[in-house]
């Protein structure tokens, strides 16, 4: 039995310059998408890729907007629907949390398309380098949820690191964060990038990498939502289940079917084709 480590005093703010007022969930969304920015950069120099270097400096707005407006409205419809058509102005109070990964991702889902579709180039292609950057948002995200003390885990006494979380009660609990920040950014970056700078042959077959992505964090955020506390207005979903594993579930589906579709035999069948038609 353990009785828990008192969560550290960290101020939500992290910057005060007079009236100006910059907290760490603000700067992590500038440091991730700063960073996986100048990594795409480079991954498109170091592989010649159609995404290339001015075309991922012109994607970065749409891919902020991606992220902040699909992750808000994914809070807003996926988590507390309810709430927000009751009182409809809140919806744009995101200095008060509510933001939603699953809503991130298909807000930079719509945004890759339509992007791919204006400049003429693969979605495949842009994915596989977005989701090798990703991460770094993903890593610094759960730092700032773990420095606001919220997101926590479950109730524990198995574990020498449970923490007593200001806004959690009494009871000893998993700093879930800490493990997402460790699977979701950390592991699932050097996963990622392992296969792009030292696996060419995968590389090359667009949307592997992709369909990677979306399997590994399902099953990554799915594991780490049992240690994690549901949302109060929320509870369990369905058979115990929270909302973030149910929205998984889709996630892996489709990068099964999408890794399988870009298989080899699936490639080797599109250049056939391909080839057929030049003739």
């Amino acid at each position: 039995m353990y009785s828990g480590i008192p969560f550290p005093q960290i101020d939500p703010v992290a910057i005060h310059l007079g009236f100006i007022v910059i907290r760490w969930y603000s700067l992590a969304y500038i440091f991730g998408l700063i960073g996986a920015w100048l990594l795409a950069r480079e991954m498109s120099k170091r592989t010649n890729s159609t995404f290339t270097v001015l075309k991922i400096d012109d994607f970065l707005i749409w891919a902020t907007l991606g992220v902040v407006l699909g992750g808000r409205l994914g809070y807003v419809l996926f988590y507390n629907a309810h709430y927000f058509y009751e009182n409809p102005a809140q919806i744009l109070a995101v200095w008060e949390g509510g933001m939603s990964f699953h809503g991130g991702l298909l807000g930079v889902v719509i945004a890759t398309l339509l992007f791919a579709w204006k400049k003429k180039i693969s979605p495949l292609s842009m994915g596989d380098i977005l989701v090798c950057v990703a991460p770094i948002g993903l890593f610094f995200g759960r730092l700032a949820n773990f420095a606001n003390g919220e997101l926590f885990g479950r109730v524990t006494h198995a574990v020498p690191w449970a923490m007593i979380f200001p806004n959690g009660g009494a009871e000893p609990r998993h700093p879930s964060q800490l493990y997402e920040a460790g699977l979701e950014g950390l592991a699932l970056f050097m996963i990622l990038n392992s296969v792009w700078w030292l696996c060419p042959k995968l590389r090359q077959r667009q949307g592997f990498i992709l369909g990677l992505f979306f399997i590994l964090y399902g099953l990554f955020r799915f594991g780490i939502e049992f240690t994690r506390e549901p949302d109060a207005h929320l509870g369990f979903i369905f058979a115990h289940l929270s909302m973030g594993q149910l929205l998984c579930i889709p996630m892996i589906l489709f990068g099964i079917w999408l890794i399988r579709k870009v298989s080899p035999k699936q490639a080797l069948k599109r250049l056939t084709v391909s080839s057929d038609n030049k003739k």
